[in-house]
C-alpha cells in the first residue's frame, strides 16, 4: 500500500493506457500494476486504498462467511497483489448427454445449481459436489483480471451495438452477440454509477459470459455466490442442501458501501504501461483479424462518473460481444448466462496479458500459441483467424504473439 502513491505518480508523468513511447522510466514501469489511474482526486485515491483493503480481506464466520463458500477473499480469484488472476478456481457442472458435450434436457440431478461450492461453515454440513454420475461433466473457470475494468465499465452501449452491428455485416463466421441480460440485484442504494432495477435490460460485459452489466453488481454477485456474504444488492443466501437461510452474522453480512468501495478499487485500477506497440506485430495482429473481436480500444462514456475514463478511447483490445467458440471450448452449460449457449464466451481483454501464465477461460493453454491454435477449433468463429495465424512465416507468428504478449 505504501508504493501506492509513488507507482502513480510515475504513471502519471510518462503515461498509461495508450501505450506512449517507451521513455525515461519505461522500463520500470513496464510490470507497474495493481495502481490507481493517473490523476484521480485525494478522494478517489482514498476510495481505492480503502477498497484495495476489503480486497484483501480474508473473510470469516464473524463476517458472515458461508454457510458454503468457495473462496473467502476477492484475491483468491482476482490476485489481492497485484490484481491479476489468482489461483483460484470457480468449477461448473452439468448433466450432458452421452457426446460429453451437449447438455442434457434434465438437469434434475443439480439440485442446487450449477456451481460447486465445496466449503461449509456456520452450521452447514453439507457441501454442493458434483454428483458422482458420469452424466455430469465438471468445467473449470479461472478468475479473471481486475485490470482496467472501469475502463470497460465505462464505455458507452452504443459503441458495443456498434461493433455488433459491423459484425453483423461480416462475409466471414465473425459475428459477435450482445449478451442482454435482465438486472439481478437490488438497487444500489448509491445510484451514481447505475440506477438499475431488477428485471430491467441491461448489455453485459462482466463475467466470462459477460453476464453482469456493472462493477457493483459483480461484487455483490462474487460476494453472495462465492463466499456466501449477502448485501444490500443481494441480500439473500443461495440455496444449500441443509436448508440454511442465514449464517453466524445475523441478517445482511455486508454493508452497501462495502460492495461500492471494492467495486470503486476495481473501477480505478490502472492498466499497465505498455511500450509503444511494434508496427509489424501490430500490423501482423490487424491482418490474422484478431482485432476483429480483440478490438483495440473502445469509445467510453461522456458522463461516466470518473472524468480520468470518461469520453476517451479505451485500449481494452474487446468488443465485449459473446462468440461461439465450438464445442472443444464449450462449457455444457445452458439456460444460465443469459444470451450465451454452451459454446460461447465473451472476448476476453488482452489487458495484462503478459502477465498471464493460464490462456482462456480455464487455463487449459500454457502459452499464447497454444490459446491462438485453440480458436481454430471445428465450429468456431475465430477458426479462418487461426488459419490465417498458422498460415505465417515462423518468424511472423512470433513478431505478432510478441505483440500480444506486451499488452
Amino acid at each position: 500500500m505504501a508504493v501506492l502513491g509513488l507507482a502513480a505518480s510515475a504513471l502519471a508523468a510518462c503515461g498509461e493506457a495508450p501505450a506512449p513511447s517507451t521513455g525515461s522510466g519505461g522500463s520500470a514501469l513496464a510490470n507497474a500494476f495493481d495502481v490507481p489511474i493517473a490523476g484521480l482526486s485525494p478522494d478517489w485515491v482514498a476510495r481505492f486504498n480503502d477498497g484495495d483493503r476489503l480486497f484483501q480481506i480474508v473473510l470469516r464466520d464473524a463476517d458472515g462467511l458461508g454457510p458454503l463458500y468457495t473462496r473467502q477473499f476477492c484475491g483468491a480469484c482476482h490476485d489481492d497483489a497485484d490484481g491479476l488472476r489468482g489461483p483460484g478456481t470457480a468449477q461448473k457442472m452439468s448433466v450432458v448427454r452421452a457426446d460429453g458435450v451437449t447438455p442434457a434436457a434434465d438437469q434434475s440431478l443439480l439440485a442446487y445449481g450449477h456451481t460447486v461450492h465445496p466449503y461449509v461453515t456456520a452450521g452447514a454440513t453439507t457441501p454442493i459436489l458434483p454428483p458422482a454420475d458420469p452424466s455430469v461433466r465438471v468445467t473449470n473457470r479461472l478468475g479473471p483480471s481486475a485490470l482496467g475494468r472501469g475502463y470497460m465499465e465505462a464505455i458507452a452501449d452504443s459503441e458495443i451495438l456498434r461493433v455488433a452491428a459491423e459484425q453483423a455485416a461480416r462475409g466471414d463466421g465473425i459475428h459477435g452477440t450482445v449478451n442482454q441480460v435482465a438486472y439481478g440485484s437490488m438497487p444500489n442504494p448509491d445510484p451514481s454509477f447505475d440506477a438499475h432495477q431488477p428485471g430491467d435490460l441491461v448489455i453485459g460485459r462482466f463475467g466470462l459470459k459477460a453476464r453482469i452489466a456493472t462493477l457493483d453488481e459483480f461484487v455483490a454477485d462474487a460476494l453472495q455466490s462465492d463466499m456466501g456474504i449477502t448485501s444490500p444488492l443481494r441480500p439473500t443466501e443461495f440455496p444449500n442442501p441443509d436448508g440454511l437461510t442465514d449464517d453466524a452474522k445475523p441478517g445482511v453480512d455486508a454493508t452497501a458501501d462495502e460492495v461500492n468501495l471494492r467495486a470503486d478499487y476495481v473501477r480505478t485500477i490502472a492498466i499497465p504501461w505498455r511500450a509503444k506497440p511494434d508496427a509489424r506485430g501490430q500490423a501482423l495482429f490487424q491482418q490474422a483479424q484478431c482485432s476483429a473481436c480483440h478490438v483495440p480500444a473502445l469509445h467510453t462514456r461522456a458522463d461516466y462518473p470518473i472524468p480520468q475514463l470518461a469520453d476517451v478511447d479505451a485500449p481494452v483490445y474487446t468488443d465485449l460481444l459473446l462468440h461461439d467458440m465450438g464445442d472443444a471450448l464449450s462449457d455444457s452449460l445452458a439456460d444460465n448466462d443469459g444470451a450465451a449457449t454452451p459454446r460461447m464466451w465473451r472476448t476476453a481483454p488482452l489487458i495484462g496479458l503478459r502477465f498471464s501464465r493460464e490462456f482462456l477461460h480455464d487455463g487449459r493453454a500454457t502459452t499464447l500459441q497454444e490459446a491462438v491454435l485453440a480458436h481454430g477449433a471445428p465450429g468456431s468463429e475465430a477458426a479462418a483467424s487461426a488459419q490465417l495465424f498458422t498460415g505465417l512465416s515462423a518468424a511472423d507468428q512470433q513478431a505478432l504473439l510478441d505483440f500480444v504478449n506486451s499488452l
